[in-house]
């Protein structure tokens, strides 16, 4: 199996327009025009960070049929007043069945997913839950044959670390070395009982920002 790499990195919000005023306050930029995911009622905003790395704000489209199932990223637990918050990140492979097969985490389903003329796959949780709190990545696989990322305007942005903070490090590391990804994300333990928390350390034009705890 070919090791994982990290893809993006994905802000949960309420509405887009809190996502992008929360990027433009932490980051000091604009995010740039996304589209919409038919399947899952959704919709995006992206920031490039590198030739194949992304962030992506996402909520849910108020203009799309309600797609008959959880939407990912657990985004139908959000109340309206929630704060943008980076809840996830995805990991890209080329090849995702045996990917999810020899995780010792559950990832969730292999589903087909659209955006535009862009076509993936990636693991959704039946129930929409973010996998261990969002410390395990989504895996997916691109059906195209350039990156998302290298479409997007460089705006100076690149990341610097992305950190995981959870109370059972162990677990995360046991994970992360699986899908050869232990070199990629830092992980840091919390004490028992803590929320997990993911942590994007990312340069700007003004500056080492952080966007997590």
């Amino acid at each position: 199996m070919h090791p994982c790499q990290l893809d993006h990195i994905t802000i949960t919000a309420p509405t887009l327009a809190q996502g992008a005023a929360f990027v433009r306050d932490t980051l000091g930029v604009e995010l740039q025009a996304g589209g919409e995911h038919p399947r899952m009622g959704t919709h995006n905003l992206l920031l490039r960070l590198g030739d194949d790395l992304f962030l992506e704000v996402i909520a849910v489209n108020p203009a799309a049929p309600a797609p008959g199932r959880p939407r990912w990223f657990a985004l139908d637990t959000l109340h309206s007043h929630a704060p943008p918050r980076l809840s996830n990140w995805v990991a890209r492979t080329s090849d995702i069945r045996g990917a999810t097969a020899a995780a010792p985490e559950a990832l969730g389903e292999i589903e087909p997913i659209t955006r535009g003329a862009l076509q993936w796959l990636i693991t959704i949780p039946s129930d929409g839950s973010l996998p261990m709190d969002g410390i395990a990545p989504a895996l997916i696989e691109w059906q195209a044959s350039t990156h998302p990322a290298s479409h997007l305007q460089d705006v100076g942005c690149t990341l610097h670390r992305l950190e995981a903070r959870h109370p059972e490090p162990d677990r995360v590391t046991a994970l992360l070395a699986t899908l050869g990804l232990d070199t990629s994300v830092q992980v840091s333990p919390l004490p028992a009982g803590a929320r997990p928390q993911l942590v994007a350390h990312i340069h700007t034009p003004h500056g080492l920002r952080t966007i997590g705890a």
